[in-house]
């Protein structure tokens, strides 16, 4: 019974941290205070009481609907709740107990925020690559004996991202994704950010391509989701992915 009561309560904070990260989403970018202002509706200002605010129950209870002026909610609410949830679940199953779970599944957060916002907004706020970078840095002390290979990830794909800002004058890269490749650098090391950035591109090529041809997107995209999504299949598959990589070569050797 102690590992599903467990994972239940890992769920319930996941949610919990969700509902968090939709007010991030949706105030970040108006420059709205995410701190002191209380949750309110979108559509008629009404401010929401605690039970308005349950994770996913009181969007199911509402009917999606707000309580007073009756304007149908977004869709949005229920789905971060319930994917930062599930992402907190398969963190806590993957590693256990321990000081990593808790940095990754913050990670993870911070990179599903950002993701909406740069997907809407083409622009990653610098608040939250400081908070990747904080958590880099609590990786790096609780890990000392492997410092080096934090510190050589800080810079693995961030100076070469810098350098293609550098020539093609901004047009190819933005600042914020080399922020973020920087920190996740610092926090995951540098192998499993080599292999988050090289997967992420691959990511960001084949999905971009159908957008463009199936709903007429621009050439323009959004690079933050496509690297997040890099880094994810990095905390669960890029361990794995690198063992048998070397074990390979090691063989062919």
């Amino acid at each position: 019974m102690l590992p599903i009561i467990l994972s239940l309560l890992v769920f319930l904070y996941g949610i919990v941290i969700g509902s968090f990260l939709n007010v991030l989403i949706y105030r970040i970018p108006k420059k709205e205070n995410f701190v002191t202002t209380r949750s309110h509706c979108m559509s008629c200002g009404y401010q929401l009481e605690w039970y308005d605010l349950v994770p996913l129950f009181s969007y199911i209870v509402l009917g999606g609907k707000c309580r007073k002026c009756k304007t149908k909610l977004s869709v949005q609410y229920p789905l971060i709740e319930g994917l930062n949830g599930l992402l907190y679940l398969f963190v806590f199953w993957k590693y256990q107990i321990s000081i990593e779970s808790l940095l990754y599944c913050l990670l993870l957060s911070a990179l599903l925020a950002l993701s909406v916002i740069d997907f809407r907004t083409f622009e990653i706020p610098v608040g939250f690559n400081v908070f990747i970078l904080l958590l880099g840095v609590i990786r790096v002390f609780t890990d000392l004996s492997n410092w080096k290979s934090y510190v050589i990830g800080f810079f693995a794909v961030s100076v070469f991202l810098y350098l293609l800002f550098l020539v093609s004058g901004g047009r190819a890269i933005g600042g914020g994704d080399i922020k973020l490749m920087a920190t996740c650098g610092l926090l995951l090391g540098w192998k499993l950010v080599l292999f988050a950035f090289i997967i992420g591109c691959i990511f960001g090529s084949v999905i971009h391509l159908l957008r463009m041809k199936f709903s007429g997107e621009e050439h323009m995209l959004a690079m933050g989701p496509y690297l997040s999504l890099g880094v994810l299949a990095a905390l669960f598959f890029g361990n794995c992915f690198i063992d048998w990589y070397f074990g390979l070569m090691s063989a062919a050797i």
